[in-house]
């Protein structure tokens, strides 16, 4: 049986489940007062789901890795009928005859395409008519509940400010997709989630870094691996904050956005570089709107956060002289709040450490120096990309005088790297020409202020 036959029959179970619940809640009310009455709660008579097939079919397994209870299966199967099966919901576009208006009680909104269920839906399910379920159930859709902390719908206001239960349950995309697929779904760049995936080739064996830097990095991947037992089985949860934070500086192409991927990847954690472009905003207190749509995206979903060129936004602060000059410290102030409060792992890459607010330092876990690579890690960069590879050197090319003779980052070596490849590509040749790797050189110690001589 294939994934999707197999998903959608665990579906189908699911919705058959529903359906049962809708009739029970559109029998006779004294038939319903009856059961409360009996069983002192109708979640025992009615909120039996069915069994979860084994092995990974996309919606049992979401079940299960949120270890989602009967009702809160019902809120799911509920907020997933518009997508899969919409005229499940139609029973609920009855009107009420005596009041020639569709039922209170319903909620719900009307759309383009048929019946949108509300958390007051969901409790129309969950309570069966019983003050005392109404009030057990409400839990369910506080801002601190797990559907919302984990990211698995949002309740959008649309505007509608009579109760709290009358907006429209809305899975997220990202679960829509899990439940549909079992694939994972990243937000695409938007201003509302100004932020790309960043991913590597790389290795964690392939980073070139002294010891010590290798070490730093190091105890941010421990901290994810070991934060549970830190904060939980060993009861610190009240004297750590939750998360991590850490500033990575240095010159240019030293590694500060590889080694985010690779922690991404070591950890199984997503990285997500945000485009401080698509952040900072002219116009006062739409910055703070980008952030704040930004981290309550990210909020709970186990990414790492990595704000590149962080100097521009996470700067020093500065006087204040005017309207402009309060907004900018405004923008700063309500970062280091949101960086302080998000339970995952940010990292803040500078140039320069001199260039960051001194308030931002004392927030920080970590402060990861990338240096300029020495001698011996120079080489190692350059016989990485040069020694058995489809292409090859020329005779006369001297890798270890090249490490010696130019102090060039990592990122320049690779610069180099593209270009003598292209060069060579472009005369049909596997050959990497001498000639080619000294211009090219040249070229990249231009960018960094130093100029070879033509012997060189």
């Amino acid at each position: 049986m294939d994934i999707f036959t197999a998903n959608a029959r665990c579906i189908d179970k699911e919705i058959a489940w529903f359906r049962q619940i809708l009739d029970r809640r559109f029998q006779d009310d004294q038939i319903k007062a009856e059961q409360v009455k009996a069983a002192g709660s109708s979640e025992e008579i009615e909120l039996l789901p069915p069994a979860l097939p084994r092995g990974s079919v996309p919606y049992a397994a979401a079940i299960r890795a949120f270890e989602l209870s009967p009702a809160e299966r019902l809120v799911l199967i509920l907020a997933y009928l518009p997508y899969i099966r919409p005229a499940a919901l139609d029973p609920f576009l009855v009107q009420n005859e005596a009041l020639q208006r569709r039922y209170t009680e319903f909620g719900g909104v009307i759309g383009p395409s048929g019946f949108l269920p509300t958390a007051e839906t969901a409790l129309f399910l969950l309570a069966a008519g019983s003050t005392r379920n109404r009030l057990r159930h409400m839990h369910l859709f506080h801002a601190d509940h797990n559907f919302y902390r984990f990211g698995i719908f949002r309740l959008d206001r649309e505007g509608r400010e009579d109760s709290p239960f009358s907006t429209v349950l809305r899975l997220t995309p990202g679960f829509l997709e899990l439940l549909s697929t079992g694939e994972e779904w990243w937000p695409p760049f938007s201003a509302e989630f100004p932020a790309r995936r960043i991913e590597t080739d790389y290795e964690w064996e392939d980073l070139v870094v002294d010891e010590v830097t290798r070490g730093e990095i190091e105890t941010i991947a421990d901290w994810v691996r070991h934060q549970d037992t830190l904060l939980d089985d060993w009861k610190l949860r009240g004297r750590i904050r939750p998360g991590y934070r850490s500033l990575f500086y240095g010159p240019p192409g030293t590694g500060k956005s590889l080694t985010a991927a690779l922690l991404g990847k070591m950890t199984g954690m997503p990285v997500f570089r945000v485009d401080l472009s698509g952040v900072i905003s002219k116009y006062i207190g739409e910055t703070e709107k980008n952030l704040a749509s930004l981290f309550d995206r990210a909020e709970n979903r186990g990414w790492i956060l990595f704000f590149d060129e962080a100097d521009s936004l996470f700067g020093k602060r500065t006087e204040t002289r005017n309207s402009n000059d309060r907004s900018a410290n405004q923008q700063v102030s309500y970062l280091l709040q949101r960086i302080e409060d998000f339970p995952g792992v940010v990292i803040l890459a500078s140039n320069l450490k001199s260039q960051i607010d001194e308030a931002f330092a004392r927030r920080f876990q970590s402060m990861v120096h990338f240096s300029m690579p020495a001698f011996e890690q120079r080489l190692r960069l350059w016989e990485d990309h040069f020694r058995d590879k489809p292409y090859r050197l020329a005779s006369g090319v001297n890798l270890t005088a090249l490490a010696r003779d130019h102090e060039l980052s990592g990122g320049s070596i690779v610069n180099v790297l593209r270009y003598v490849c292209l060069r060579a590509a472009a005369r049909g040749s596997q050959e990497i020409q001498r000639d080619d790797l000294i211009y090219a050189v040249r070229a990249e110690s231009h960018k960094e202020g130093r100029f070879l001589g033509g012997s060189q």
